[in-house]
This record gives structure tokens, sequence and C-alpha cells, in this order.
């Protein structure tokens, strides 16, 4: 065993201790409703996506009820979400897309989701594991920040990071070290003002504060 999975597995341990079941952040109740606020959490804080999607979904919460109203409609509540254009666009056509296509309901594997407007790999990969409980390791940019300084990935994207944490962490574990380590980045392991001293898991490794020059 390598340094590398020797320090991945000490962390694993860590974050499990801390985070034993994970919740998912974003309030729903379905794949399709989840479907949507990751497509809205793009550049945007879970909270603020939770304040939106409790208008947005008294006012439809299925594909069948968000394409009777208007994209002007839908920006008109995503807004504080940020890109509301794109965004309120997407929501339309991809639920006209669900109707079309897959009779209403949200399809099961990532070729199907990341066809759909809007939906890129990463969201794709939130809905298969949150939604259906496929093994994923969905990347943002958060994880991306956190793999690259606990010296776990040295990838220069989010594609890269992906297949090094997947490649160091058992597929079963997943889904949970995805919540995981964005819940302890948010409480030990922000980008700004991060104290390594202070942090639980790079205090305990020596890692240093390799992002306070953010990438």
């Amino acid at each position: 065993m390598n340094d590398v999975q020797k320090k991945a597995d000490k962390i694993a341990a860590i974050l499990e201790g801390l985070y034993p079941d994970p919740p998912i952040p974003l309030q729903h109740d379905g794949p399709y409703t989840l479907l949507v606020a990751v497509l809205l959490s793009a550049q945007c804080t879970d909270v603020r996506v939770n304040q939106v999607t409790l208008d947005l979904f008294a006012m439809a919460d299925t594909p069948q009820e968000m394409v009777t109203h208007t994209v002007e409609e839908i920006k008109k509540i995503i807004r504080p979400c940020g890109l509301a254009p794109r965004k309120s666009q997407a929501i339309y056509d991809l639920s006209h897309l669900l109707l079309q296509n897959h009779g209403g309901q949200v399809p099961k594997t990532f070729k199907e989701l990341e066809a759909l407007p809007g939906v890129g790999h990463k969201t794709a990969s939130v809905v298969m594991s949150q939604a259906f409980g496929v093994p994923a390791f969905p990347v943002d940019t958060h994880i991306h920040r956190l793999a690259y300084r606990w010296g776990l990935s040295t990838g220069k994207n989010v594609k890269q990071t992906e297949k090094d944490l997947k490649h160091l962490f058992p597929k079963e574990k997943w889904n949970d070290l995805h919540l995981q380590i964005i819940y302890f980045g948010r409480e030990y392991c922000p980008a700004r003002g991060h104290d390594p001293h202070q942090c639980p898991i790079c205090s305990k490794y020596g890692i240093p504060d390799l992002f306070q020059e953010d990438r």
C-alpha cells in the first residue's frame, strides 16, 4: 500500500467518524425535484437553492406541471440563484424532454441524463448517486480543491480528480464520501481563511495550506 493510499484510508476514517450518515443538502422529494435543485446549485449555495425551490416546487414539482408555466415565470422565481435565463430555459426544456422521451420520469443512466439540457456529468452523478443509489463520485470545485490540498490528486481538472478519487476509495463508499468531503470542507477546510493547524485532517498529516493561492 503506497503512502497516498494510506493517507486516503485515514482521511476516509476521519470523515466517517465526523459524518457517519451525511444528509443530502438539497431539499427534494424525488428524482425530478433533485435534478432541478442540482441544476440550480451551479454557482449558488445550497442554502439559497433550498430557499428558492420552496417557491418553485410550490408552483410545480413535476415535469407535467412545470411545462404549464412559461420560462419567464420560472426565471422570476429562480433569479436569486443566478444564471436565471440559462437555468430557467434548461428547466423548461428538460421537463419537456422528460415528458416526450421518458414518460415524465427522470432516466437512470448517465448517458440519458447528460443528454438533458443543463445537465453535465457532475449533475448527472449527483442524481445517479443520491436519487438512485448508483455508485458515483460527483466532483465539484470544492471536492477538486480538497483532493488537491490533501494530496489525493494532482489532476488539473475535475475529470482527472474524479478518476483519482475513484481509484483511492472503494466504490461502496463513493456516495457518502462525496457528501462527507463537502461537509468537511465547509466546516473545517474552507478555501479562504483556512488554518491548517486547526483542521482535523491537515493538522494530523502535516498537509500544507496549498490553497492560499486558489486555482
